[in-house]
């Protein structure tokens, strides 16, 4: 789940997104450094899953837990927001994924929008008939296939280009204020490439032990997976240089069949992958509003998930429609709400659950981390804003982008 989850469409907007406004040497730096930290960060707060021999399956109940109601409303906040985003952004994937297979077989394709919403529409179905993760089980294998079948031609095609063009630019452009605010924004993506927010809830659908398990499968995806993703972020980059586009296909030169299954196979997945970040949502959604006493698939319970569903991806439809970005979701998504998340808050439970008994040195270390997540939190959440209110000056809302 790890694995094809990170490594879903979202990464054929990383060439863009992070190498081009780092450049080769800061930007391979970044992607090892910000990738270790994440990974440090995520097996730490794998070690809280059992506090006191109490089980915590959600990020919110243990921030609640350790430090009260406050914190667990505004982990939910950030959580939501959170998910919330990176379902607007998975919108955006789709529809420009239809756009870019109408585009091979015409001159003169439809409107972005109208490929937005023939995604959103098809999300809504498929939470809808797939309603909870544990329903999911008999896609990711699927899913599985699909992800690294669209990675591996995506790769072939990468290398032929990038051996066909000799011209290939790959000096950072700019003033020097713009270069570090983009510097930011590369850090956020880069954070957005590998972790979600999301280490409680996907670690409660493991067997027992479920910190051993949880960080066996940490290994893995910062070992197998990061292979793939950062593999397509630096081939991007070196095949297309300061031309490569934000959204990754567009660049592609063919044949046409690899270009058509690639963008039809990137849609596919992205549904799958789609429903696994923004299922606490549902869930929560479904607590609040659903029959608990009545089954799920009751017909009164049928008629409130269909309500659910509709009003939410109709909503976020709306969000992706009338800005058909993918850099400022990526951006905003990595910056105010996911470097907390998984930065600051491991080290908070820390300070607090083995603080007394921790060495001096872990101590300081973890008090390290909490101020520069904060102080991180702020410059990229500047980053993000400054790019959105850049984007609105250029471009009108709706936009064909």
């Amino acid at each position: 789940m790890l694995v094809t989850s990170f490594n879903c469409g979202w990464i054929l907007s990383f060439s863009n997104l992070v190498m081009w406004p780092l450049g080769w040497t800061w930007g391979i730096i970044c992607l090892i450094v910000v990738g270790f930290y994440t990974a440090y960060a995520n097996w730490l707060l794998a070690a809280f899953h059992f506090i006191d021999d109490r089980r915590f399956i959600r990020y919110r109940d243990l921030m609640g837990y350790v430090y009260g109601k406050s914190m667990y409303h505004l982990t939910w906040v950030f959580q939501f927001l959170t998910l919330l985003l990176g379902n607007m952004g998975f919108i955006l994937l789709g529809g420009k994924a239809l756009k870019a297979i109408n585009s091979e077989f015409s001159d003169s394709p439809l409107r972005l929008q109208y490929y937005i919403v023939i995604t959103g529409a098809a999300y809504f179905l498929y939470s809808f008939f797939i309603p909870t993760i544990s329903a999911m089980r008999n896609w990711l294998g699927a899913s599985a296939v699909l992800t690294f079948t669209y990675i591996i031609l995506l790769l072939i095609v990468l290398v032929k280009d990038g051996k066909s063009r000799s011209n290939r630019d790959y000096d950072l452009s700019g003033s020097e204020v713009s270069k570090v605010f983009n510097a930011f924004g590369a850090i956020s993506a880069i954070i957005v490439a590998n972790t979600s927010g999301l280490l409680p809830e996907i670690q409660s659908t493991l067997r027992k032990p479920a910190v051993k398990n949880m960080r066996k499968a940490l290994y893995l995806q910062y070992t197998v997976g990061v292979l793939f993703y950062y593999g397509v972020t630096v081939m991007g980059y070196w095949a297309y240089g300061t031309m490569v586009s934000a959204y990754l296909p567009e660049n592609l030169s063919g044949p046409k069949w690899i270009n058509v299954l690639i963008n039809a196979i990137v849609f596919l997945q992205s549904i799958v992958s789609q429903h696994m970040f923004v299922a606490p949502i549902h869930e929560a959604l479904d607590t609040k509003f659903l029959e608990i006493d009545k089954a799920m698939h009751s017909g009164e319970n049928l008629k409130r998930l269909f309500l659910l569903r509709a009003f939410f991806f109709t909503g976020n439809t709306f969000v992706a429609a009338a800005f058909p970005f993918m850099g400022d979701f990526v951006n905003f998504l990595g910056s105010f709400s996911l470097v907390p998340l998984t930065f600051m808050f491991p080290s908070m439970v820390f300070i607090k659950v083995k603080g007394r008994t921790a060495r001096i040195e872990k101590k300081a270390w973890h008090w390290f981390n909490i101020v520069f997540s904060f102080l991180l939190t702020i410059a990229t959440t500047i980053s993000a804003i400054r790019l959105i209110v850049n984007n609105i000056q250029k471009y009108h809302f709706f936009a064909d982008a």
